[in-house]
């Protein structure tokens, strides 16, 4: 075997062995018993701020189960971006069908020119929150948690070292196509990594409300994109913790075209360009996750067209293993996922033989439209959201330069929150 040949079969086995060892250390971290939560009288009050654009398909479910929270001091408070927006009159009808007390729901009655339409929402909401408010906690629409989301949350803030504490998603759509299967792989990833390199998800966020203060979140919030990318370097400035909450893992259920994934996933990766002093580290993993792979069968073409098919073959054994192995690295993280939401009282569909081999093909697949998306990320000076446009001349200087209220025939990408 060449220098060449034996250099690229080591890369990807080392390529492999790392990553399996990431994900085998998640995965204990899923496999870990919680630790006991907060007993009532040692619960904080809390608000929860629920923002929405545009009709979500489990929007009721959302409200329902934030409502129902089982938690004993808390209100609730929903932000609708315009009057017109369907939304409003859906979660109106939907209360007053119900006898619930603690919750409100307002509109957006200022649209900042420099930061997002949900960084407004959450800058209005936390300017208004009673001052014995000691934290906040958010989700996004599709976001539906159980009865001890707002507990656990609590229960992680109650180390005097954490300033926030945050969850993540776990995919586990009912129509298995190809956009969401590339989403479910890209994110079963994806999680790995934002646990290991502490990047906050908004889905799932609690922030202690002094802590919004000593940091100046609410200014750096009102010239931002988003609100929780950043929350990592903020609370490390000032001396404090973002902890991950492995029983806060979210199931969502939803699919979504490949499209619509592409324009999402570009948009993540802005976000941790933009916010996360990691940004480096994320790159360095697509680009080896990638162009290792690329380069070992480019290599191995090369040499068959040489005639040198000792290297050709090693290449390619390698490469098959390498991908191969990948989809029992997912598998073990879902049997851990699955293990996680049994407790809570939930299910995940099981797979079936021809979803396995349809999930084989995914791989090289998300690798593609991974690498596509990262290009686009470090190119990006422009996006929509949910039907408004924004202007991206750097982390703090975020411009709105089209909104356009919400109309009920415009189509909304299930997966985008606000």
């Amino acid at each position: 075997m060449t220098t060449v040949g034996a250099g690229i079969c080591l890369g990807l086995i080392v390529l492999l062995v790392a990553q399996a060892f990431l994900v085998w250390r998640f995965g204990a971290l899923l496999s870990a018993p919680p630790p006991p939560t907060l007993a009532d009288d040692d619960c904080p009050r809390a608000t929860v701020i629920l923002c929405l654009r545009g009709l979500d398909p489990f929007l009721d479910r959302c409200v329902t189960a934030i409502l129902e929270q089982d938690y004993p001091r808390f209100d609730v408070r929903i932000v609708v971006d315009h009057r017109d927006d369907p939304t409003l009159e859906s979660v109106q009808r939907w209360l007053a069908s119900h006898s619930f007390t603690n919750v409100r729901v307002e509109l957006l009655e200022e649209r900042r020119q420099t930061c997002s339409l949900k960084c407004s929402s959450l800058a209005q909401t936390i300017g208004r929150l009673a001052p014995d408010v000691e934290f906040i906690a958010q989700l996004d629409a599709d976001t539906i948690p159980h009865r001890g989301w707002l507990r656990e949350l609590a229960t992680a803030l109650a180390d005097p070292a954490v300033g926030a504490a945050t969850g993540n998603r776990w995919y586990a759509p009912a129509i298995a196509n190809w956009g969401s299967l590339v989403r479910y792989l890209w994110n079963a990833a994806a999680v790995v990594q934002m646990c290991w390199y502490r990047i906050a998800w908004g889905g799932t966020l609690a922030v202690k409300t002094r802590v919004i203060r000593e940091a100046g979140l609410l200014e750096f919030w009102s010239n931002a994109l988003c609100e929780d990318t950043m929350l990592y370097s903020k609370l490390r400035q000032k001396g404090y913790r973002l902890s991950f909450v492995p029983s806060l893992m979210m199931v969502n259920r939803e699919s979504c075209d490949l499209r619509s994934f592409t324009r999402w996933v570009t948009r993540q990766l802005l976000t941790a360009r933009l916010y996360h002093p990691g940004w480096v580290a994320v790159v360095g993993h697509a680009l080896m996750t990638t162009a290792v792979p690329i380069v070992a069968a480019a290599w191995a073409a090369w040499q068959f067209g040489q005639g040198v098919l000792g290297d050709a073959n090693a290449c390619l054994v390698c490469l098959g293993i390498y991908q191969l192995s990948l989809c029992p690295l997912i598998a073990w993280l879902e049997r851990r996922m699955r293990m996680l939401v049994r407790h809570r009282g939930e299910s995940l569909r099981e797979w079936s033989p021809g979803l396995l081999f349809k999930m084989m093909a995914a791989v090289l697949l998300t690798q593609v439209v991974y690498s596509r998306a990262m290009l686009q990320a470090l190119l990006l000076r422009r996006i929509e959201w949910r039907g408004v446009e924004y202007r991206v001349g750097g982390p703090w200087k975020i411009e709105l330069i089209e909104y356009r209220p919400y109309v009920a025939s415009q189509p909304t990408e299930s997966l985008e929150s606000l």
